[in-house]
């Protein structure tokens, strides 16, 4: 390719119009970056999906130009795909120590991966894949070692900020690199990508220290056991409930699968300090006082088979909610998670025990910046240009419209969404061709088996139920020799609708007898014509539209 011809192509196939499933493409040539590879939990409508995860067919189409993934920080809406999109290419992983540890922990768990390119870089460190120079450039969030990347490209450099806050009094002691954002602002910065999260929420996030207060003052006044439910990826979370912990003299233990693993990973790599003897086995916690005992646990979020959920609905192994115990919940519910954690509240609440929570105390601050720690960010690198990442539509448009108002032009301003190529050439930026891009949905071991029709068909059997008809018919004359039987599941109790299934096998009968009657002799016709009679029927009884699997057997 003519170097005149050359462009940077930037891509995102994920965190556009959206919350989680981060993962962008950046393109010169012949040498493609990736930056994070995300996941995100399914919607309501997704019927049995477990995760969400970006189509990487794209890169898949173009895996001989990739040089690498580059992560900016070990959360799941960032790491999570990792595993899929290994199974598909082989490419070497760059992040800082946790985010690797945790990543190469997630990835023991596929043992069809074997030898994992993991290479550790440093905030602070600077390294080249193919043309583009990659800097690591330290920022707070709610997670250790998380990094914004600066990206030199040939048409100029790119900031991607990853997620961060601005904390003057992080819990780990690294504040947030803010004089080299305005170095390479004085640079010059042709673009910066940044994400969205919190733009729709005035003045600044509270210091993930502040949380640390509550914790002292709940620890102190609390008379027996104390639970609490944070993000298992929260580990400078954990550490100040362990803090809290040591300092009224109390043991610590962990419950649920993801929290054990991050915490180990976490203990084992250094960002988890604990005096020897503060941690026991979840299943020694009855060997102790009641006000001896700290448990961390999963399930802050009211998933359903989290173990705070267990613990509420009575029937967690090991740990029984007791009235004297003191819990509490150290997030705040992800937007469609309002109904599910309020429920869990409710039944912890009933058991007698104090439920503390974010209205209640300031038991979680958030790990986004908020929009004067937005503004900060545009005033000390003053880009050329400007697109907003991570968030739904309404977070980036607000987004857009802050860095107008900070004296970018409108013109220079790009809201993308997946797929989307965003081109430079002569530091001029165009929109591109639109790439193939969407989502692939995990449901088990499956990966991407589950589409649209299946979850139409699963949306229709958890509302409206199936109805089998079975009936034999004559190879030769197309007569009915037996049948038709009918079973309802998840429709109407048979017994209970005696009537209605007596005339939906005389509907049934008649359709057959039909088919008969004009000579049609294709299965496919004869399905179709009970499925549609049988059908109308149904629904001019009930108005409900339950789906009608037909069973033809020949003799």
């Amino acid at each position: 390719m003519d170097k005149k011809e050359m462009k940077l192509k930037i891509i995102p196939l994920g965190g556009m119009n959206e919350i989680g499933k981060n993962m962008t493409v950046f393109e010169y040539g012949d040498d493609i970056l990736i930056v994070d590879t995300g996941l995100k939990f399914p919607e309501e409508e997704m019927l049995g999906i477990d995760i969400v995860i970006p189509d990487i067919a794209y890169l898949e189409k173009n895996s001989a130009k990739i040089k690498g993934i580059v992560y900016t920080h070990g959360h799941e809406d960032h790491i999570g795909a990792i595993p899929y999109v290994l199974k598909k290419i082989d490419i070497p992983m760059y992040g800082t120590k946790l985010t690797l540890g945790l990543i190469a922990n997630k990835l023991k768990e596929h043992k069809d991966i074997v030898n994992p390119q993991l290479i550790y870089k440093n905030p602070g460190d600077v390294f080249k894949l193919g043309v583009f120079e990659i800097e690591m450039i330290h920022v707070s969030h709610s997670i250790p070692d998380a990094v914004a990347l600066a990206i030199r490209t040939p048409e100029g450099m790119v900031i991607h900020t990853g997620d961060f806050k601005i904390d003057y009094t992080p819990i780990d002691g690294k504040v947030i690199d803010l004089a080299r954002f305005a170095q390479l602002g004085h640079e010059g910065v042709l673009l910066l990508m940044g994400e969205s999260t919190n733009v729709e929420r005035e003045g600044h996030t509270m210091s993930e220290s502040t949380v640390g207060s509550a914790f002292e003052q709940i620890f102190r006044h609390a008379k027996g056991r104390i639970v609490v439910a944070s993000f298992s990826s929260n580990v400078h979370r954990i550490q100040q409930i362990i803090n809290a912990a040591v300092l009224e003299n109390r043991k610590v233990a962990i419950s649920g699968r993801s929290m054990h693993n991050v915490s180990s990973v976490a203990i084992e790599l250094g960002y988890l300090k604990l005096p020897k003897g503060t941690m026991i086995d979840v299943e020694d916690i009855d060997r102790y006082p009641d006000n001896e005992v700290v448990l961390i646990t999963t399930g802050s979020q009211g998933e359903p088979m989290s173990a705070l959920t267990r613990m509420a609905n009575k029937d967690h192994r090991l740990v029984e909610i007791r009235a004297n115990d003191t819990i509490v919940l150290s997030s705040s519910p992800i937007p469609g998670n309002e109904k599910s954690v309020k429920n869990v509240i409710n039944r912890l609440l009933e058991t007698g025990a104090q439920v503390i929570y974010e209205s209640l105390a300031d038991v979680h601050v958030s790990g986004h910046a908020c929009k004067e720690e937005l503004k900060l960010i545009h005033t000390l690198v003053k880009p050329q240009y400007f697109i907003p990442i991570h968030g739904e539509y309404s977070h980036l448009k607000h987004h857009a419209e802050l860095a107008e108002t900070l004296g970018l032009n409108s013109q220079n301003i790009f809201i993308l969404e997946n797929g989307d190529t965003m081109e430079f050439a002569d530091k001029v930026a165009t929109k591109g061709k639109k790439v193939s891009s969407g989502i692939v949905l995990i449901d088990g071991l499956g990966i991407g088996d589950v589409g649209n029709i299946v979850l139409r068909d699963r949306r229709i059997l958890s509302e409206d139920g199936l109805i089998i008809v079975v009936l034999a018919l004559d190879r030769t004359t197309g007569q009915l020799k037996s049948g038709p039987d009918i079973i309802s599941r998840g429709f109407v109790y048979v017994r209970e609708s005696e009537d209605l299934m007596i005339n939906s096998k005389i509907v049934v009968t008649n359709a057959i007898n039909k088919c008969s009657d004009k000579n049609v002799r294709e299965w496919s016709s004869i399905k179709n014509s009970m499925r549609d009679s049988l059908r109308d029927y149904i629904y001019s009884q009930t108005k409900r539209r339950p789906m009608i699997l037909p069973i033809i057997m020949e003799v």
